[in-house]
């Protein structure tokens, strides 16, 4: 099992460690946010314990992944892709996919993106090929029936794009969303799999995706060593905004004094004629500047990089850094230490930061916050330095932990509306949606 299946299932069963009740909607009245739950799981075809941000649509649907649940061809479930419609006053769940476990994937873990075509594309941690322990993970699309359906409940159409093999092409993508270039061509990453071994397990791959002859072609553009150059990216890439170099970040690696190669690293990619070259941007020292970067990146419109660590800080709760680039090399920044959770070490942020048009960053933490399951938090450009505001703490009603728990990422509408998932909690323990209106 891949140590993003075990994140997910670990997390998973201990925020379902508790007995929940309904909760529909609650205020944090301390910071004036008004927090909805907008829809509840139970593990049934709507799917459970959902570990990816949100995507919206022109039309302001929210689309996701939910890691188990739905069919239960997979202990547990094998996870569902879902929509939420806005109606009236309140939201409509809809299952648009549920995974077989079969060659069709199992176990996503990362956001639902649209590509080009209108579609929707993402990954699926396990499934399709078994020579890895619940398979080594796929790259699928999903689209409406092109058939003409009664009912809305008929589903979407899934396409397989690639089924990893767990030897040098990669096996089971982490978190990471997929990114297009211009051309079409899909980017992605691999926590395990490629040529080289790292500490007796297989490194990870960063790899590219092209559209040939009416399928798509898979090809390693780095293959990470577990040396310098990091290893296991548990998150996907960005481009730059010329589209000429990928930017991403490995869990371990890096610094070679760094305590069991835990620290991790930020990288850049740069493509010539002779293929992708790796130019690492930060190796983090396992002190005040944060340790495991589990989350991904975020530019702003200068050009300098935002981004989380897992572990580390002054509270070791994990950190969010900025990089600057000036003069052919980057310089780091911290952000912010979060303090952390009496006994939850490393709860710090897991999903990327958004960043709104005033250059406010937004984001959430796993197992951090007032009662230790989590909160949202923004962090505003003040006086030279940045500050810090708790929009809202999970479990804030007391155990049960009936607003949710441990929550991956957040997503932010034009309106400025927030929008998350938690993995756990809820009416059933099995995670919840959330709305954050200001």
């Amino acid at each position: 099992m891949s140590d993003s299946l075990r994140l997910s299932r670990s997390l998973a069963a201990v925020a379902t460690g508790f007995l929940f009740v309904l909760m529909v909607a609650a205020t944090h009245a301390a910071q004036a946010q008004t927090f909805t739950i907008l829809h509840n799981f139970t593990g049934g075809e709507d799917g459970a314990s959902p570990i990816a941000a949100l995507t919206m649509d022109n039309a302001g649907s929210l689309y996701g992944t939910a890691s188990i649940g739905g069919s239960n061809n997979c202990p547990g479930g094998c996870g569902t892709v879902f929509k939420l419609t806005k109606k009236g006053s309140g939201w409509v769940f809809l299952p648009l996919y549920s995974f077989a476990g079969g060659s069709d994937g199992a176990y996503p873990l990362a956001s639902v993106v649209f590509g080009p075509d209108g579609s929707l594309y993402s990954t699926t941690g396990g499934g399709a090929n078994p020579s890895c322990t619940n398979g080594c993970g796929t790259v699928f699309k999903l689209r409406p029936n092109p058939t003409a359906c009664k009912t809305a409940l008929c589903g979407w159409q899934e396409s397989l794009l690639y089924s990893f093999t767990g030897g040098s092409d990669g096996a089971n993508p982490g978190y990471g969303s997929l990114v297009f270039d211009q051309a079409g061509n899909i980017y992605g990453t691999t926590v395990w799999g490629g040529p080289n071994n790292c500490f007796g397990v297989t490194c990870g791959v960063v790899y590219e995706l092209t559209a040939s002859d009416g399928g798509w072609t898979e090809s390693v553009i780095y293959a990470f060593s577990g040396g310098q150059d990091g290893w296991q990216p548990s998150t996907g890439v960005i481009f730059d905004q010329a589209g000429n170099h990928l930017y991403g970040t490995t869990n371990f690696g890096g610094n070679p004094s760094c305590f069991n190669d835990f620290c991790g690293t930020v990288f850049q990619l740069t493509t010539s004629q002779s293929g992708w070259t790796e130019n690492i941007l930060y190796d983090f020292q396992n002190g005040s500047d944060g340790t495991q970067p589990t989350g991904g990146l975020v530019f702003d419109q200068s050009g300098n990089l935002y981004g989380t660590t897992q572990y580390g800080g002054s509270g070791l709760g994990g950190t969010v850094f900025a990089l600057t680039p000036s003069g052919g090399s980057w310089t780091y920044g911290l952000l912010y230490s979060f303090e952390g959770f009496p006994g939850n070490p490393g709860g710090g942020p897991y999903g990327s930061l958004v960043m709104d048009a005033a250059g406010d960053l937004y984001g959430s933490t796993a197992l951090d916050g007032a009662y230790g399951w989590g909160s949202v938090f923004k962090l505003t450009p003040s006086n030279g330095g940045w500050a810090y505001t708790d929009l809202y703490d999970f479990c804030s009603g007391g155990s049960p932990c009936t607003d949710g728990a441990v929550p991956f990422g957040v997503m932010l509408d034009a309106s400025g509306n927030l929008y998350g998932v938690t993995s756990g909690g809820g009416t059933n323990g099995l995670g919840v949606v959330w709305e954050i209106t200001p």
